[in-house]
């Protein structure tokens, strides 16, 4: 079971952030002290990132948006100025949004509709976002009930760009790049509080304008500074980045971001930078104090743990379960079983985007071994491309065929393929050379060696004949341009029936770990 790190309470020691018009300070806040007779103003935000899922991970242990609704209420008994937040990525990537519901596939539907239940109060924009086409994320837009920010990410049209906007009763509201919520204690005073926001650009998509995130979010914070008391970032950058930005905004007191998918807090000088685990394993509770005399911001950040012993909220579980039952009918196509524990892992399988893009993962080889076994280990490697995996997770523990839908969304036929030996030394090349794209090819029995691929049974040599099983995606030239059914060096197409194994690749992958 993957190593979570069980609720850290950071009731961090005093931290006094100079600053020229007032001072933050991280510290606990007793009930006492709340029930003072003073006139500080509390508030309180609830951090999410990174959320793909809307049900109960690793076989329900951890997660679910339901059980993050129950925190959710039960931080706004304590105090009603709470806010709901997330820092970017949740329309995808996920298996649900992968499947065709009503005609039209879900793209995200399902996450915004279960974060609508959830009263979601403010979201920033992920990379994953532009995953979607523009018509499907302008949908997601208009349906949501939430506020989204981001200072770098405009909608580019016609050679121009603009913001972003969602329809609301007909009309058209401009995204903007900032957000002011008030809050007010209970003798009336008021307190506003300022959120920027930034997304990092390493999803290109033609209807998507990055500007400079370093420049657009000093600018937003000088927009913003004097209409607010305080300032926090919500982000989706790297953590070098958000350290970058804390080294940039000094008086920003908290950055709450995303995009690591484990989680971490760290300090530059007197800025905190959090982000919680992807998929709700765990989520940030900040509690905040500010004291409208002396301009102090008091906060102790908690990083709680998302399980099984927080049940489940009855209004949110009603939209998770509408959703699950589409998901369970859809996978009962291929599998009878979906939630049949198939393997235990001893090491954590690397599914994350960022690596299985970039070099050969335990979950990577493991899929390709799947194919080669399809075939019954008959073929001299097996190839599959690494933007077939869209799960951008760590597998722990006990994994069930869900989990292996989740890994591979889109599925896809397994072939068996007759090819030259130097076409396939040339896709070998292009596909290792191709890190940091979909395009990386994640091998079993190929390695390369003092410059020398390595086969199954020995040396590759260009002017022999090779069997290789590849996933059907790579044939259709997008990935790898020079790899297609209609190259002359590509010698013969095996599509396998429907009745067996390499049909579906996921298929395959789940009978290689019931086996092995």
């Amino acid at each position: 079971m993957k190593q979570i790190k069980l609720t850290l309470t950071l009731w961090a020691a005093l931290l006094f952030v100079g600053c020229s018009s007032s001072k933050s300070i991280n510290t606990s806040t007793t009930n006492n002290q709340q029930k003072s007779k003073t006139n500080k103003v509390y508030f309180t935000l609830l951090q999410l990132n990174d959320v793909y899922e809307i049900a109960p991970i690793q076989g329900g242990e951890y997660g679910g948006m339901a059980r993050v609704a129950t925190i959710h209420q039960e931080l706004l008994k304590e105090n009603k100025n709470t806010m709901l937040v997330l820092a970017g990525d949740f329309l995808s990537p996920s298996l649900l949004g992968t499947m065709k519901y009503n005609g039209d596939r879900v793209r995200g539907k399902q996450m915004v509709e279960v974060m609508n239940a959830m009263d979601f109060d403010l979201v920033a924009f992920g990379n994953h976002e532009f995953d979607l086409s523009y018509t499907h994320l302008q949908k997601r837009l208009n349906e949501s009930t939430f506020e989204w920010i981001s200072a770098n990410v405009l909608h580019a049209i016609d050679g121009k760009h603009a913001s972003f906007y969602k329809v609301v009763n007909g009309k058209k509201q401009p995204l903007k790049d900032s957000y002011i919520k008030e809050f007010q204690n209970t003798d009336g005073t008021m307190l506003k509080v300022g959120f920027i926001s930034v997304c990092i650009p390493s999803n290109p998509k033609s209807y998507v304008y990055y500007k400079d995130m370093y420049k657009e979010i000093v600018r937003s914070y000088n927009d913003i500074k004097n209409k607010v008391d305080v300032v926090i970032g919500l982000t989706h950058a790297s953590l070098a980045q958000d350290k970058k930005i804390a080294a940039l905004l000094p008086n920003v007191p908290l950055i709450m971001g995303g995009h690591e998918h484990t989680n971490s807090y760290d300090k530059v000088g007197n800025v905190v930078i959090t982000k919680a685990d992807a998929n709700a394993k765990t989520v940030y509770i900040h509690k905040f104090e500010y004291n409208p005399n002396t301009k102090e911001v008091h906060f102790k950040s908690e990083l709680k743990e998302v399980n099984k012993s927080i049940p489940f909220n009855a209004k949110v579980k009603a939209v998770v379960d509408t959703w699950q039952v589409v998901l369970e009918n859809r996978i009962g196509e291929v599998v009878t079983t979906p939630y049949e524990v198939i393997y235990k892992t001893k090491t954590p399988l690397d599914a994350r985007e960022s690596t299985i893009r970039g070099r050969q993962t335990n979950m990577g080889k493991l899929i390709a071994a799947s194919m080669s076994s399809a075939y019954n280990n008959e073929v001299d490697c097996a190839l599959v491309n690494g933007g077939s995996v869209r799960i951008d997770d760590v597998l722990a523990g006990e994994i069930n065929t869900v989990d292996i839908f989740r890994v591979l969304p889109y599925g896809g036929k397994i072939l068996k393929v007759e090819i030259n030996g130097s076409l396939l030394k040339r896709v070998l090349d292009f596909g290792v050379n191709a890190s940091g794209t979909g395009a990386y090819l994640q091998r079993f029995n190929a390695t390369k060696e003092n410059g020398e691929w390595i086969l199954k049974n020995g040396k590759l040599q260009e002017n022999k004949n090779y069997t290789v099983a590849f996933s059907d995606y790579l044939l259709k030239g997008l990935d790898i341009p020079i790899l297609s059914n209609k190259s002359k060096e590509v010698l013969h197409i095996y599509t396998p029936k429907k009745e067996e194994v390499a049909y579906d690749i996921r298929k395959a992958v789940v009978n290689y770990l019931k086996n092995n």
